[in-house]
């Protein structure tokens, strides 16, 4: 029986890691403060969240029904994080997200 509410696949395994990841790594209450979470939507259709934790150099992102941590890059601009087969621009000029063989596409924040 359909209880109205609607799940995202994997969605409480990523929130079960991130909360290990913020005991384990012992996260205060001020660093929970800088937590930040962005939802985008990009040109291809592709939809995810990434967050991003004041303690914590990597991007945290919900993809595809995948969790997926990407590592911070050297970027000449903006920032530049990836790993697992993706990569996550964010420059001034705008946001550019790369996901296996699929071409390079550009999202908005929603």
């Amino acid at each position: 029986m359909n209880s109205g509410r609607t799940t995202i696949p994997g969605a409480l395994p990523v929130a079960g890691t991130l909360l290990a990841a913020a005991i384990t790594l012992g996260a205060s209450g001020a660093s929970a403060q800088t937590t930040t979470w962005q939802n985008y939507r990009c040109g291809d259709g592709t939809e995810f969240i990434v967050g991003f934790f004041g303690y914590d150099k990597r991007a945290h992102m919900q993809v595809d029904g995948k969790a997926v941590t990407l590592q911070k890059r050297l970027a000449l601009g903006g920032s530049r994080y990836s790993g697992g087969g993706v990569t996550l621009r964010v420059t001034k000029s705008g946001t550019t997200f790369k996901i296996g063989k699929r071409p390079v596409t550009t999202c908005q924040l929603t």
